[in-house]
């Protein structure tokens, strides 16, 4: 049995399981090792995608914080783009703003800060933060749904990769689907790949 799951029992509703995820969340983040194995594992799924432009997040308390892989990767490469997102009317889908580790940046809504420049960009590849996830690819995230209107909003045909971002201590068993829930293309932990190919 997954350690974390012991460690998760099945809460009585979403919120509770949120609120147990995130105090996981918080102590796997304080673990030695964790950050250099999420970076390297963000490094690869960016290698093995080959995207042109990267959306990803500006990190809350005990989220892996993917700007130093970012930044390696916009190093290494002529003509990459990173971005940030931006919410531009709360319960909106989410708009993605050019971003490099110069860039100046501003506060936002929930006070999370996001580029000043106003460059609206496209991702072919998103690095999405979660709260908690399954071994199929299902995110949990804070309860906003910004990630799953942006992604229902997006054409099915351009849509870009999902990159799920978590510590393996947020894996769990107990997660409720609803209808609109997409799973991630892939989730990355400081422990493993998800879903995992098949033997």
């Amino acid at each position: 049995m997954n350690p974390s799951i012991a460690r998760n029992p099945i809460p009585e509703s979403k919120n509770a399981l949120r609120k147990t995820l995130l105090e996981a969340r918080l102590h796997a983040a304080l673990q030695p090792g964790g950050e250099a194995a999420l970076s390297r594992r963000l490094l690869d799924a960016l290698k093995r995608h080959e995207p042109a432009c990267v959306g990803f997040y500006w990190p809350l308390q005990g989220e892996f914080d993917a700007r130093g892989a970012i930044a390696i990767w916009l190093a290494t490469g002529g003509r990459r783009q990173a971005s940030l997102p931006v919410i531009r009317t709360r319960h909106e889908a989410l708009e993605f703003h050019a971003w490099a580790p110069d860039t100046p940046m501003k506060t936002g809504h929930h006070r999370i800060p996001e580029p000043a420049s106003g460059q609206v960009v496209t991702p072919d590849l998103l690095v999405i933060p979660c709260v908690g996830f399954d071994a199929q690819g299902y995110r949990l995230g804070y309860g906003g749904g910004y990630y799953d209107r942006t992604l229902a909003a997006w054409p099915a045909a351009t849509r870009p990769v999902t990159v799920g971002v978590a510590y393996e201590a947020c894996r769990t068993d107990t997660l409720q689907r609803e209808a609109h829930d997409i799973p991630l293309d892939l989730i990355i932990t400081d422990a493993a790949c998800y879903p995992q190919p098949a033997a």
